[in-house]
């Protein structure tokens, strides 16, 4: 709370080695209210460069980072004694990670790639549980904060969209900066185009592609898909 009784916005570290997910992560966090970038790290070492002159609240965390493993850095901040929340964004999958980074305190896991709605779920429900405060009257009221970081079974994706090929198409749209049509990114994946046309315009309702007509060809101009690659573009 700050001194003139509002809310603190929660200020988030994006720790992340690839600059245009850094980048994208970084315009994600700004979307969402309650929370501000306190910096973005490309590296542990520049990550703990920011811990020490900046608030940071929370951390945005990928593991595999140039200079170590993101768990080796949480694991130096406890010891030192600093108290940042941890949310892992990563592609590790290995779950004898996952269960290290919960004993290091490691609050949520967001596997890549993951929509603007999916990382706007997880920090609301973290602002939620941060925001519990005096004594629980039981063990419901406990059960029920805890609850508030986990979410709904099946509200990832829309029905009929799968994970793995959610994430076949979200590659192929970020190696192509130049963009793709349906039926360019159904030939990529080795989907059709109307099964490539359905992810893609997932993707651009969350945020994370923009669409805009291809002329200069005989008949109806097709949509051509672009990954947003960053806070300066949408």
């Amino acid at each position: 709370m700050n001194a003139d009784g509002t809310a603190r916005t929660i200020g988030v570290l994006v720790v992340e080695d690839d600059p245009v997910a850094a980048d994208a992560h970084a315009l994600y966090v700004g979307r969402i209210p309650g929370f501000t970038v306190a910096g973005v790290a490309h590296s542990r070492s520049q990550a703990v460069r920011v811990l020490e002159r900046r608030r940071v609240d929370l951390l945005l965390l990928d593991l595999y980072l140039p200079d170590g493993h993101g768990l080796g850095l949480v694991r130096s901040l406890r010891a030192a004694g600093h108290g940042a929340d941890v949310i892992a964004v990563t592609s590790a999958r290995d779950l004898a990670i996952v269960r290290e980074g919960v004993s290091l305190g490691v609050v949520q896991y967001v596997l890549k790639p993951f929509t603007f709605a999916t990382l706007r779920d997880r920090l609301e429900r973290y602002a939620e549980f941060r925001a519990a405060a005096g004594e629980a009257s039981g063990q419901e009221e406990v059960d029920r904060a805890l609850a508030t970081l986990r979410a709904p079974e099946g509200s990832a994706l829309p029905k009929g969209l799968s994970g793995p090929t959610l994430e076949s198409v979200t590659r192929t749209l970020r190696d192509t900066p130049e963009g793709l049509t349906a039926a360019e990114a159904g030939t990529e994946v080795g989907i059709s185009r109307i099964t490539a046309r359905r992810y893609l315009e997932h993707l651009v309702t969350q945020g994370r592609a923009v669409r805009s007509p291809q002329y200069g060809q005989i008949g109806r101009p097709e949509l051509q898909y672009r990954w947003v690659t960053g806070p300066g573009k949408r």
